[in-house]
């Protein structure tokens, strides 16, 4: 007998600067970012400040493909709303609003996939966004809840 199939995760738990977040992956409106994404957990890497999006920081990918294009796009996250910007006009990156953001590039106005929504631990959010500011470069990690 084969392994037995295992369903996606439907929330996430993300470290990042020592805080801890729960996020739920927004299946029904970004089915193929959030395979893509959980097809990457435990997902490492260091998360800064955004250069043009307000209060917002971003994890940089560069020409990483995620191999997926844009489904339930925006341009104006709530905080605690994570983007995944697959590419195209600007490099691959993930957002993670802490406060009032348009999310952009040196480009202009851009839009992500709004794909995971950040549901315990908002109260920690705008001491993310002072961590980043503040301190630097803050690890991050994503992995199921």
């Amino acid at each position: 007998m084969g392994e037995p199939a295992h369903d996606p995760p439907s929330m996430l738990r993300i470290t990042a600067g020592g805080l801890t977040f729960t996020a739920r992956l927004e299946q029904e409106i970004a089915p193929r970012t959030c395979a893509a994404f959980t097809g990457l957990l435990p997902f490492r890497n260091k998360i800064i400040q955004a250069r043009w999006s307000g209060e917002s920081a971003w994890i940089p990918l560069g020409d990483f493909d995620v191999g997926i294009g844009f489904e339930n796009a925006t341009s104006y996250p709530a905080p605690g709303e994570i983007l995944l910007y697959p590419g195209g006009f600007s490099e691959t990156e993930i957002l993670f609003p802490y406060g009032s953001t348009c999310f952009a590039s040196k480009l202009g106005q851009l839009a992500g996939n709004h794909f995971l929504t950040v549901v315990d631990g908002r109260e920690h959010l705008k001491e993310l966004g002072r961590r980043v500011v503040w301190e630097g470069a803050q690890d991050i990690l994503f992995d199921p809840a």
